[in-house]
């Protein structure tokens, strides 16, 4: 989780810090913020392979070490925030360096998890590492405001470089083992034939998801809603309820039939935003969002 509290505690209050601080529009804050979520992407694969062929923990430490670099990145940010190109060009690399921290712990959490476990319990590993990360994401967004209120976003660079570090101490003695690979690989077309359609949809669906994230903060600042987070984490905090819930239907119902159900509440749930003239109904909205995103 560790991981994901230093990105959850940032992003709420990042759009604020791009805007306010540094004295960028709307594109900079989805382009500073969009790079943590393109580098996760382009860096995913290798991650995947690195955790089969050094065990799942070994990447889990190169994730938080990267997080830990990250946080040096953002604190160097800082240090020439006089220089507003300078600062939003640094940040940018920080957040890029995090998304490649973000695959590494990700990837390696659910690898280390499920060569720990028997078969059969594979898709709780896959299910609680899942819950873990949104739950992280969800409740240091108000930390993360706290600290930005207190200290600045200086607060947010030194809590991102020194977390990842305290948490890699404890986890040097414990197993590495690692997953035995087939002999036999796998096409890499028949894989991606496979895919491609469901890997679409979830990349559509993830849109609203990725905005909520980089905007939620923005637009309840703009419009002076207080706290500025709740929107953030009523998303994540809705999120989790339904999956600990409704895990169940899509091996009940068929995985496209509840997909369609869901994306059509996330829809409402964006709607519901955009149209909302209080934070009540705007919180409303990202927690439907939330549900639908599961």
């Amino acid at each position: 989780m560790a991981g994901f509290v230093v990105i959850g505690a940032a992003l709420p209050v990042l759009p604020l810090h791009v805007s306010q601080n540094l004295g960028f529009g709307s594109v900079v804050v989805g382009m500073v913020a969009g790079t943590q979520f393109a580098a996760s992407l382009v860096s995913r694969v290798w991650s995947g392979s690195f955790a089969d062929a050094n065990g799942g923990k070994r990447a889990v430490l190169v994730g938080l070490v990267s997080a830990a670099a990250a946080g040096l990145f953002y604190l160097l940010s800082i240090a020439v925030a006089r220089s507003p190109v300078l600062s939003i060009s640094i940040l940018v690399v920080g957040r890029a360096v995090l998304g490649g921290a973000e695959s590494f712990i990700i990837t390696g959490g659910v690898a280390w998890g499920l060569v720990l476990v028997d078969k059969e319990h594979s898709g709780k590993v896959i299910a609680w590492v899942g819950t873990a990360m949104f739950a992280a994401l969800a409740f240091s967004g108000p930390f993360g405001t706290i600290l930005f209120t207190a200290h600045g976003f200086a607060a947010i660079g030194l809590l991102t470089t020194l977390l990842p570090l305290l948490v890699l101490g404890s986890l040097m003695r414990a197993p590495n083992p690692r997953i035995q690979l087939r002999q036999r690989r796998s096409d890499l077309r028949a894989v991606f034939g496979a895919v491609w359609l469901p890997g679409v949809g979830a990349a559509l669906a993830s849109v609203g998801y990725c905005s909520i994230l980089a905007f939620s903060s923005l637009l309840y600042a703009d419009n002076h809603w207080r706290p500025v987070w709740v929107g953030f984490t009523a998303f994540g905090t809705a999120l989790i309820v339904a999956r600990v819930f409704c895990g169940h239907l899509p091996d009940r119902y068929g995985g496209a039939k509840i997909a369609l159900i869901f994306v059509l509440v996330q829809s409402a749930g964006i709607l519901l935003i955009g149209l909302a003239r209080s934070s009540v109904f705007a919180s409303l909205g990202a927690a439907l969002a939330g549900l639908g995103t599961r």
